[in-house]
């Protein structure tokens, strides 16, 4: 775990998030919190990384998500060295399937 992200605020949050009880809570939840922004970098940033678990290209991501190849190459570099958040999130996604 990065020591530099963990601090008494950051655990509030996320156990905030873990109180959370379905869809539209967090829906609640993030439109108060975060910007329309913020919160739609972040579900970009999921789905390239599970188009980049499934194989597709970064011309096929770029185009379909409207993410940069600077994005694209981030998250990908998340997904061969990062903490397996990406990998723990995208199993759990896909046994929910």
């Amino acid at each position: 775990m990065n020591s530099k992200l963990k601090d008494k605020f950051t655990d509030q949050l996320f156990e905030a998030i873990l109180l959370l009880n379905n869809k539209e809570e967090c829906y609640k939840f993030f439109e108060d919190i975060s910007t329309v922004n913020e919160l739609k970098s972040l579900a970009q940033r999921l789905e390239v990384a599970r188009m980049l678990n499934e194989g597709y290209t970064y011309e096929e991501i770029a185009e379909t998500t409207g993410a940069s190849t600077a994005t694209i190459s981030r998250v990908k570099r998340c997904l061969n060295y990062g903490a397996d958040g990406y990998q723990l999130i995208l199993e759990r996604m896909k046994d929910n399937e």
